[in-house]
């Protein structure tokens, strides 16, 4: 588990940074909601919001039972990031404010804009698998809830 974790809960949480919020991070937050069953705190942003969700990511993500075509690209805030325990960028060359005493990963992923869900489909498995790591990373230790992941 963390050592510190957000003021605000005694759940780890994590901020999925994109530029427009509309891909890769709104399917990595999908399926950490989904997988850590309440367990986490997630966010998503990006810097430059696009107007809408990926629809190829949109159906990448119905074909796994998980519905994001509600979800709206939101603006990154220094509150998110600060709110934060995780900040992951998804390769997108993202800046994020720096705060001491977070964890900061770049994900390298393949951008899905632009790209049909064939081309989706790869991306959004590696972010499932990425996730599930995270999950067991974040989740683990002794004071870990006792519900296995589903």
């Amino acid at each position: 588990m963390l050592a510190e974790l957000t003021a605000t809960t005694d759940k780890p949480s994590v901020l999925f940074v994109c530029v427009h919020n509309a891909g890769r991070s709104q399917m990595a937050a999908a399926y950490l909601s989904h997988l850590a069953g309440g367990r986490i705190e997630v966010r998503s942003a990006g810097s430059a919001p696009a107007d809408s969700v990926n629809p190829a990511a949109v159906e990448a993500m119905a074909e796994e039972g998980i519905d994001i075509s509600s979800n709206r690209p939101k603006v990154l805030s220094e509150k998110a990031v600060k709110d934060s325990d995780v900040v992951i960028t998804m390769g997108c060359g993202d800046a994020c404010p720096y705060f001491p005493g977070k964890r900061y990963e770049d994900w390298k992923l393949e951008d899905p804009a632009g790209q049909g869900i064939k081309g989706v489909r790869p991306i959004r498995d590696e972010i499932k698998a990425r996730i599930e790591q995270l999950i067991t990373e974040l989740l683990s230790g002794p004071s870990a809830p006792s519900t296995p992941i589903k």
